[in-house]
């Protein structure tokens, strides 16, 4: 039996991380007195005692956390958004390329991919990767999700305030945190123009990346192309070229993969396939967060990746 620490057991990803692991035969989660969350000492004993330490931290907390966790040699794997583009860290994508798996399960820093991120980088590194796409583009991503992607201040001011916003676009500034972890997984060369929305729903993303194609390359290219590359991969799924997969169709929406660890893409193109929208469907909280988090544990401490990670 293996132990886990979560440090921040009690917010939204904590939870999360928390309710999967549950039912995990062969993780016992340990857990801090929460009038001692903020003791130094009795975090050091519990990190010490864990196999893992999962921070499901604020950025700020999550950097003093490790550099505790860096004093007593304790394997980490940090669900903020410091350490995803940071020297000495796994990025905690499987799905990323052959070798990820290998990485992550050696590593002593794992650091949780974003959940916009998750959905963009797999659609765009395999085909920047493999010259289907220009690494020097400039590409600009529409993405929605529910209102838990902003964590407890967003729930409450949603779930306590029926004049809340059913829609509203935010990261207007350019520089949303994101940024830096889409651009370096995706492997390209400029930042790309990435415009979040968050929707009056709890759960789901939803991400549009439109492309305009030249030459000889097609939506249908690309379809293919990443049907290949993600054929054998249990939490992603290709959907057949131009087919609206959806359980409000014709529609395309953010739901259907609520509780989940899936990833759902697909490719639209117009009849001379040159205009092309990218999709990218997945659970905010699920393969967006805590899904992930428990697939990254299960390859961190030598199990299944897909034990408990679904509730």
């Amino acid at each position: 039996m293996k132990k886990v620490f979560i440090d921040g057991e009690t917010g939204t990803t904590g939870l999360q991380v928390r309710e999967r692991l549950v039912n995990h035969p062969d993780i016992e989660v340990i857990s801090i007195d929460p009038e001692k969350k903020r003791d130094v000492e009795e975090k050091r004993r519990l990190m010490k005692e864990a196999d893992v330490t999962v921070l499901c931290l604020p950025d700020d907390a999550a950097k003093d956390t490790v550099a505790l966790a860096k004093a007593e040699g304790c394997r980490v794997l940090d669900a903020s958004s410091v350490h995803r583009i940071a020297d000495g860290w796994v990025y905690g994508l499987a799905e990323l390329d052959a070798s990820q798996r290998g990485s992550i399960q050696d590593a002593q820093f794992v650091s949780n991919p974003g959940c916009y991120p998750t959905g963009i980088i797999l659609l765009l590194k395999p085909l920047v990767e493999q010259g289907l796409l220009a690494k020097n583009g400039h590409y600009t991503v529409n993405a929605i999700s529910g209102y838990t992607g902003g964590g407890k201040q967003l729930i409450e001011q949603y779930e306590g305030n029926t004049g809340a916003a059913s829609y509203g676009t935010y990261g207007l500034n350019f520089k949303h945190k994101h940024l830096p972890e889409i651009q370096k997984w995706s492997q390209l060369d400029n930042t790309p123009i990435f415009i979040p929305s968050v929707g009056s729903f709890a759960q789901g993303m939803l991400i549009s990346i439109p492309l305009t194609l030249s030459g000889d390359m097609t939506g249908e290219k690309l379809q293919a192309a990443l049907a290949a590359t993600y054929e054998e991969e249990d939490f992603v799924t290709v959907h057949p070229f131009n087919e609206v997969k959806d359980c409000h169709a014709p529609f395309l929406t953010p739901h259907g993969l609520e509780n989940t660890n899936q990833v759902e893409l697909a490719v639209f193109a117009s009849e001379d396939g040159q205009s092309v929208v990218l999709s990218a469907k997945l659970d905010n909280l699920g393969k967006g967060a805590s899904g992930a988090a428990v697939q990254n544990l299960n390859l961190m401490l030598g199990f299944a990746e897909n034990v408990a990670v679904e509730l």
